[in-house]
């Protein structure tokens, strides 16, 4: 029998951060696909010195400001998709990596975009939240509206996300009901077939 692989989807603020701490208490190993992504952009990474040629005005002292960079390419659906394309190949590899070490640990790795960064053999678990929650908690990490309004608008919709999901996990805010709604899907996925999408 394969592993259990999830992905833990959602749009930003929805709380798969929250969903997978949770997992991590649950016996997962878990991983946030945004910690390869930041990995593949620093230091002397070939990636790193591709987007630094590609966005000088994203370099300081050297090393790129992912900041600035999101101030980018999140009002420019174009550079985004450009920004991708470099990375992803990279951040697919580096997940295949890590979960080919979970062996066979339940593994969950969060991924707050629609890519195509894991096989098929992975369950697609979407946290779901409303709007309001999600901005109040983006305010929370000290994001402006501008900030927050680009960085929605650069993300899935909330059909898209439904659409893609195999499983629908509603977050209304408490750590207690997320927990309980993830363990019901936990329960529900185990009993499902283990042959993919």
């Amino acid at each position: 029998m394969k592993p259990l692989r999830l992905v833990i989807g959602g749009g930003i603020g929805s709380g798969k951060s929250q969903a997978g701490g949770l997992l991590a208490e649950r016996g997962f190993s878990v991983l946030d696909a945004d910690r390869v992504g930041h990995s593949v952009l620093e230091g002397d990474h070939p990636v790193a010195l591709r987007v630094a040629e590609r966005w000088p005005a994203a370099v300081t002292g050297g090393a790129i400001d992912r900041r600035a960079l999101a101030r980018i390419v999140f009002h420019d659906r174009d550079q985004l998709a450009e920004l991708e394309a470099i990375t992803h190949p990279a951040i697919r590899r580096g997940i295949a990596r890590w979960a080919r070490d979970a062996g066979d640990r339940p593994a969950a790795v969060e991924i707050p975009i629609l890519a195509d960064l894991v096989d098929d053999s992975w369950l697609w678990v979407v946290i779901e939240a409303p709007l309001e929650l999600r901005r109040k908690r983006l305010r929370g990490r000290g994001m402006s509206e501008g900030e927050i309004d680009a960085r929605l608008a650069s993300q899935p919709g909330r059909g898209e996300w439904l659409e893609a999901a195999d499983y629908v996990v509603d977050n209304v805010g408490t750590r207690e009901h997320l927990a309980r709604a993830l363990d019901d899907a936990v329960a529900r996925i185990r009993t499902r077939p283990r042959s993919g999408r």
